[in-house]
């Protein structure tokens, strides 16, 4: 005799109970339950509760079930005893459940046995139980749990699709996914390379501090190293190219895997509304990293974030470190390389790494220049490399004008940033130069001079206070409009034929221009000394602004 609610076989978000969880029901506990064979398998999810008399119960299951018996039609034949145990293991039953007293006075060694080489939980209840008691309060639960987590993952498909619609990026929603699930939240592509991740910071560095090992674990179990591991794949035509996973869900498992579904669902439209490619960041030059080509907003987004840290200084280089590794970056003995391009098509440089195998991230942090960092061997020849992958980039088609803007090479990660934020200066030291028409192809902090130096000093109090007092004649008002014809006197070696060539004037109307300058300024440019001064100033004056010669006039 059996009596069952059945429903079809249990999907991966359907929601369960553990035999733990049920066993700890104020009703089970009542009966007096023991667990005497399978205790190192109570985490087993139960799907549904199964009451069945039948020798043969196990050709009724579908997997999931706890069952409920008497075993009154098991007593006094050992053979049926491990039978029935065995087809329960066969039809991956949850547990069994056996009321001692009608047929069974203690628990029956057999069973006992044959549950233990199963791994089998098989509990006995001591005191006499309805059944049917269990069954409503399981049943009862197990839909309430589902109906919750239906209500939430409607509810977060509905959250995460209004934040897509009203334009908010990527990390908006990983956000809203790691504040739903209490836990991180990491994006990677198929070869484990972290591309986003979302959380609270030092939970997240915990979880990259190892990343690459812990990452293929969670691959090949399906669900991680640990309990609450939650991984849903981002597939967009029929085509994986990455991974969501929750780092330690704690909640509902169930709740756990709708709620990885509805971001990985989300994330997969972001991208398909965005358009699947850009130009502005990339992992270069290590293998895996996605193939030739594949300009991915994910690791964009990865990389700049990356190198911005670096480059602001708001987080410490070491805390940075665990989020270079797991970009993929080589870290351990390493030589970096820091470097800034500037050209005309930002897409470039990534794709000459990538061809010369040189590892290496990449990111548009300014427009028309592209911030890399080089990680190289110990035995490498960091100078060379650099020169070659300059001309390699100068080799390409429109690509005469490129400069690439070097810094020291860095054996300590630590000292990183610093050589991020000297090759920035040099790049804008050579962006300045209004008579640096053909610079050479890697340029460093010697090559930029005074123009360099001051660069450097930009943030001085000291140095900000002598520009605005050398300049303040020509600070306010239409005065300012004299500032380019200064710059260009200056850049020129106070060439006036040169100068009024470039500002389209006549040579008489730029005298009187000159003239009203050293007014303004109370100076004598012809004097080196007093015209020096005035070009320091000027220098750091633009440094400060960021006042590149867009409006020194070229000829």
């Amino acid at each position: 005799m059996t009596t069952t609610s059945h429903i079809p076989a249990q999907q991966p978000w359907e929601p369960a109970l553990s035999v733990r969880q049920v066993l700890g029901l104020d009703r089970v506990l009542a009966g007096q339950p023991e667990v005497v064979a399978g205790a190192h398998r109570l985490d087993r999810p139960v799907r549904w509760v199964h009451v069945a008399e039948a020798a043969d119960v196990g050709v009724m299951l579908s997997g999931g079930e706890m069952v409920l018996t008497t075993g009154v039609l098991l007593a006094g034949d050992e053979d049926k005893q491990s039978e029935y145990i065995r087809s329960l293991d066969r039809a991956e039953a949850s547990a069994v459940v056996l009321g001692l007293g009608r047929a069974f006075p203690a628990p029956p060694d057999v069973m006992r046995r044959a549950a233990e080489r199963c791994g089998l939980p098989l509990v006995v209840l001591h005191r006499p139980f309805p059944f049917a008691e269990l069954t409503e309060e399981v049943q009862s639960r197990l839909l309430r749990r589902k109906f919750a987590a239906v209500s939430l993952s409607e509810a977060v498909r509905t959250e995460l699709t209004g934040l897509i619609t009203a334009g908010a990026p990527v990390q908006r929603l990983l956000d809203e996914v790691a504040r739903h699930a209490g836990c991180p939240v990491v994006v990677t592509n198929l070869a484990h390379r972290v591309l986003a991740t979302a959380g609270e910071r030092a939970a997240v560095d915990d979880v990259l501090r190892d990343w690459e090992r812990i990452a293929r674990q969670a691959g090949q179990t399906g669900a991680g190293p640990a309990d609450g591991w939650i991984r849903a794949e981002l597939s967009c035509r029929g085509e994986r190219w990455g991974r969501l996973v929750l780092c330690g869900d704690r909640g509902d498992r169930a709740a756990g895997r709708l709620l990885a579904d509805r971001a990985a669902e989300a994330l997969v439209l972001h991208r398909m509304l965005a358009g699947d490619g850009t130009h502005g960041a990339v992992l270069a030059g290590a293998a895996g990293a996605g193939g030739p080509g594949t300009w991915d907003a994910w690791e964009e987004q990865s990389a700049r974030g990356l190198l911005t840290d670096l480059v602001s200084g708001a987080v410490p280089a070491r805390q940075l470190l665990p989020r270079a590794r797991a970009a993929g970056l080589p870290v351990n003995r390493r030589v970096f390389v820091p470097l800034v391009v500037r050209g005309p098509d930002p897409g470039r440089p990534a794709r000459v790494l990538r061809l010369l195998g040189l590892p290496a991230i990449a990111a548009g942090l300014a427009d028309d220049r592209v911030t890399v960092l080089l990680s190289l061997a110990p035995d490498q020849n960091a100078r060379s490399l650099t020169a070659h992958f300059a001309d390699r980039l100068r080799s390409e088609p429109d690509a005469d004008r490129t400069v690439v803007a070097a810094a020291d090479a860095r054996a300590d990660w630590s000292d990183v940033p610093a050589g991020l934020r000297e090759a920035q200066q040099v790049a804008d030291a050579v962006a300045d130069s209004a008579t640096a028409l053909d610079p050479p192809p890697v340029v460093r902090l010697r090559d930029v001079h005074l123009r360099g130096l001051v660069r450097l000093l930009r943030d001085d109090p000291h140095v900000q206070s002598f520009a605005e007092r050398e300049l303040d004649g020509l600070l306010r008002g239409p005065e300012r409009d004299l500032l380019p014809v200064l710059r260009t006197y200056l850049a020129t070696g106070r060439n006036k034929s040169r100068t009024a060539q470039l500002h389209h004037v006549s040579r008489p109307a730029l005298y009187r221009r000159i003239e009203a300058i050293q007014d303004r300024l109370g100076v004598d440019l012809d004097d080196f000394e007093q015209a020096a001064s005035v070009h320091i100033a000027l220098l750091a004056h633009d440094a400060q602004h960021d006042a590149p010669q867009h409006d020194a006039p070229r000829g």
